[in-house]
């Protein structure tokens, strides 16, 4: 079964559809595992580097200010005190991880759900390549928008921009303001969320859909195992009566 996406053309206008597999770009989508896939890309993408001094580490502060008694004054035994200015803090931020895991197949099934909710959508968009953009030219990019009434939208170009044919998208595209350039192997459910349109070259929609697509293998594998106990009843349930009975003798 397959799922259909308008295509277009380099004048910017739809010609035709761009049938998909069902299977990645139109399966049933799963909210809460997008939602835990984009949460995920959030906190893997933070640097957690801030950091704050304990009283241990700020400079300083090693003599008693004043003495004890007598001055009628707050007793103090250190300006590098958390109440003091210039002090330490107390249970600051400290460098650390916010890397969040999530096992691959929910990854993916994030991404097919991603895919399929822009194609039933109508964001999804296909166009055989970006050959007709000949040089890094804004003006051409533009134009293209322009033709194809996607002005003023936030845009997700897939394409794999190592090919001869996708060599100049990135230059060209890269003064359109909300716009991104993503290899379609880079494919963020986060990216596809915020996208109003996404582009994608005939390509990339390939690699999409032979990488991302439902894994067989370990689906056929636990009706495997189950067989063999059922063989095994079956086996035993076909013994002879004689060779039963000697069995319980010994």
């Amino acid at each position: 079964m397959t799922v259909e996406v308008d295509k277009l053309t380099p004048q910017g206008k739809t010609a035709g559809k761009a049938s998909l597999p069902e299977d990645v770009f139109g399966v049933a989508p799963n909210v809460h595992l997008m939602y835990l896939a984009a949460k995920r890309e959030l906190a893997n993408g933070r640097s957690g580097s801030a950091n704050t001094k304990t009283r241990a580490e700020v400079r300083g502060g090693g003599r008693k200010p004043w003495r004890q008694k007598g001055t009628g004054r707050a007793r103090a035994g250190s300006t590098r005190s958390p109440l003091w200015k210039g002090g330490g803090v107390i249970f600051g931020p400290k460098p650390r991880s916010f890397a969040i895991d999530l096992p691959k197949k929910m990854r993916r099934l994030a991404l097919r759900s991603a895919l399929s909710v822009a194609v039933s959508e109508g964001k999804l968009k296909a166009i055989e390549d970006f050959k007709f953009i000949s040089k890094p030219s804004t003006k051409d990019f533009a134009q293209f928008l322009k033709d194809a009434g996607l002005e003023g939208n936030r845009i997700l170009i897939l394409a794999d921009t190592k090919q001869d044919a996708n060599a100049h998208i990135v230059k060209a595209s890269r003064n359109v303001p909300r716009k991104k350039v993503s290899l379609p192997l880079n494919l963020s459910v986060r990216d596809l969320i915020h996208a109003d349109v996404v582009i994608a070259t005939d390509d990339a929609l390939n690699q999409i859909g032979e990488v991302f697509k439902p894994d067989t293998k370990s689906a056929k594998a636990p009706a495997k195992a189950a067989a063999a106990p059922a063989k095994k009843k079956a086996e035993a349930a076909a013994q002879p009566a004689d060779n039963k009975e000697q069995a319980d003798g010994e």
